[in-house]
């Protein structure tokens, strides 16, 4: 299905003293998913700093 028109999102995962846990960015992503976004990118501007995922998703 293609689209000229897109809406776009971006959300944070907080990361801890360990950096971001996979599980809180798969959990996150699964959710965002079924809703039907689509990741496009992910950002982490700095250590520690929380990790910036980039969506897309189609508008009606």
């Amino acid at each position: 299905m293609a689209s000229d028109r897109w809406s776009y999102q971006v959300v944070e995962i907080k990361a801890n003293w360990k950096g971001a846990t996979r599980d809180a960015a798969q959990e996150k992503l699964a959710q965002l998913g079924l809703q039907g976004w689509e990741l496009v990118s992910v950002v982490q501007p700095q250590r520690f700093a929380p990790l910036q995922l980039y969506l897309k998703k189609a508008m009606p």
